[in-house]
């Protein structure tokens, strides 16, 4: 990547010592939590919260590629939930219950990176520990939202997630913005009147409108 054009801010923080990916990767956090709050608020689209799809989507960036972290991800809802059906006739409390599914879904992930590596996806058998504990930890969120609000409703809110990751990244990947943000990292700055404005909205979403357009038409 050019960076030859460092702004003096990013180039005081990299004469510190601070790593250019971490400088690059905060300065992107701002932008990525105001487009998931963009799509939560004016969209409509829902998923889980907005720190879940902005952890996913940094997981997706520690990963060697973002198919190698869909395949981890849809890996872990997958054995999470088949864990839990597994459990749910022994009737354990809670904790107990989500240590049990964790574990048997760090086995899975475990034989699915050896799986990769024994098929020479070098790509899959390398990914960093940190990014699959990151997914990892949406098995509990899953399950949660599976026993409050039924299956349907997680697995659409996990899709959600998984679909908000994925432009995610490849906007926080995007080569022009991340020369943008080190050529004027001041940028940043302007998502909290941004934020701002989401946050005085009053309007319908656009996907109520879709959902409601045989009223609004009728109106």
């Amino acid at each position: 990547m050019n960076i030859q054009h460092l702004n003096p801010v990013i180039d005081f923080f990299l004469r510190e010592g601070v790593p250019f990916d971490t400088v690059v990767l905060l300065l992107m956090l701002p932008i990525i939590a105001t487009f998931i709050a963009l799509l939560r608020q004016v969209v409509g689209v829902k998923a889980f919260g907005v720190y879940t799809p902005l952890i996913v989507t940094f997981a997706f960036l520690a990963t060697n590629g973002v198919k190698y972290g869909i395949a981890i991800f849809v890996t872990i809802l997958l054995v999470g939930m088949l864990s839990r059906l597994l459990l749910k006739s022994l009737r354990l409390l809670y904790l107990p219950r989500v240590a049990i599914m964790l574990t048997i879904v760090a086995i899975a992930i475990l034989f699915m990176l050896t799986i990769g590596g024994g098929l020479r996806r070098t790509g899959l058998a390398s990914v960093s520990i940190f990014p699959i504990l990151i997914m990892i930890t949406l098995v509990e969120k899953f399950i949660t939202v599976q026993i409050e609000k039924g299956d349907r409703v997680a697995f659409m809110l996990a899709a959600e997630t998984l679909i908000i990751s994925i432009l995610g990244f490849y906007i926080a990947s995007w080569p022009l913005l991340i020369n943008f943000i080190i050529t004027y990292p001041w940028i940043v700055i302007l998502t909290v009147p941004l934020n701002l404005l989401i946050g005085k909205w009053t309007g319908l979403r656009i996907t109520e409108y879709v959902r409601f357009r045989e009223i609004i038409k009728n109106m």
